[in-house]
């Protein structure tokens, strides 16, 4: 995925942030569907990009600790519900793009997963990511919104929605075979 990111952003700085201009999520628009699916790959520019790769990577290893099934589940969960979630309550007009939606959910899944699974070490490696990361909740959400600036805080708060109901849908399936 850190590949695809890099590649796409190549390409992008190379036309001009054409891929950003037809694969970013536009709100409430017929075209701005398709960026629910190419959003979270792109990105506004180097810095963007940098900023996101690190946590994209961490906590992306992190996720697929849980195996690979797990992991594509809860991407996908996380990209859904992000990517409609941005499309539906986003300033008309506006683009949206970037993987903090990712970073965001995996963050939230990671650190909710532990209690609703009741896994001490899940717990604890939530608790440790909470401690090193958790304060991007406040400043990529409510930071963002109350804040100058054009960073999407829906992306985030609908990533870290995403992230939750991905932990409540996998603590839900590790539950089920117990039974």
């Amino acid at each position: 995925m850190a590949a695809v990111m890099l590649l796409l952003q190549i390409v992008n700085s190379l036309t001009g942030s054409a891929l950003t201009r037809h694969l970013g999520i536009v709100p409430r628009t017929g075209e701005g569907l398709l960026g629910v699916v190419g959003a979270p790959l792109l990105h506004a520019d180097w810095a963007h990009l940098w900023s996101n790769l690190a946590l994209v990577l961490v906590l992306g290893f992190l996720v697929l600790l849980g195996g690979a099934r797990q992991f594509v589940g809860v991407t996908a969960v996380v990209w859904i519900v992000s990517g409609l979630g941005v499309w539906l309550t986003a300033p008309s007009g506006s683009v949206t793009i970037g993987a903090s939606v990712l970073v965001f959910g995996w963050l939230a899944f990671l650190v909710l997963r532990g209690f609703l699974t009741r896994s001490a070490w899940q717990i604890a490696l939530g608790l440790v990511l909470l401690a090193l990361w958790g304060s991007i909740f406040w400043t990529g959400i409510a930071g963002a919104a109350f804040g100058p600036g054009s960073v999407s805080w829906q992306g985030h708060l609908f990533g870290a929605i995403g992230g939750g109901l991905a932990a409540f849908l996998v603590a839900r399936a590790d539950r089920s075979p117990r039974r």
